[in-house]
């Protein structure tokens, strides 16, 4: 999600502000802990956070090869 938001130019706190006139009241610390994957993204939000960023909310999910690394990881 971080190179999707700097890839537009976007700090923690615009995003968070999309967020919030897409209906989703995120905040800076909210995007900040998603991004540090600290935080797990609810259904909604996930829409929300895509559509902030003008995508489709698959892309924000791990490819498969990425969700297996992570796995054998923990």
């Amino acid at each position: 999600m971080r190179k999707l938001r700097v890839a537009q130019g976007l700090s923690q706190a615009e995003l968070a502000a999309r967020c919030q006139r897409s209906g989703w009241d995120a905040s800076r610390e909210m995007v900040n802990h998603i991004e540090m994957r600290v935080r797990v993204l609810r259904e909604y939000e996930l829409v929300a956070l895509a559509k902030a960023l003008n995508i489709s909310p698959a892309k924000l999910l791990p490819n498969e090869k990425e969700a297996f690394r992570r796995l054998s990881l923990q």
